[in-house]
């Protein structure tokens, strides 16, 4: 079984960057939301960057998605993930 945390960050990451595509948003865009640095949203949407609860929310804030549907998507997405092993 693959490590369910390293499965996590690159759900993570690439739901962030659907969404962020989606809204017609840059990394730079998107980083300036969120009062972040562009490269910490390029390690995030690489699955290189694990972020905390709290910026998740900021994420969600910039990215204009409720945590709850964020947080739902992950789920799918993870679901999947378990059923392809």
């Amino acid at each position: 079984m693959s490590d369910p945390s390293n499965i996590i960050k690159q759900i993570i990451g690439k739901t962030v960057k659907a969404i962020r595509i989606k809204q017609g948003l840059s990394q730079e865009d998107l980083a300036h939301e969120c009062n972040v640095d562009r490269s910490y949203i390029s390690m995030i949407e690489v699955g290189r960057n694990e972020p905390s609860v709290t910026k998740i929310f900021d994420l969600c804030q910039g990215l204009k998605i409720k945590p709850s549907d964020f947080f739902k998507l992950i789920e799918i997405e993870y679901e999947k993930a378990q059923e392809n092993e």
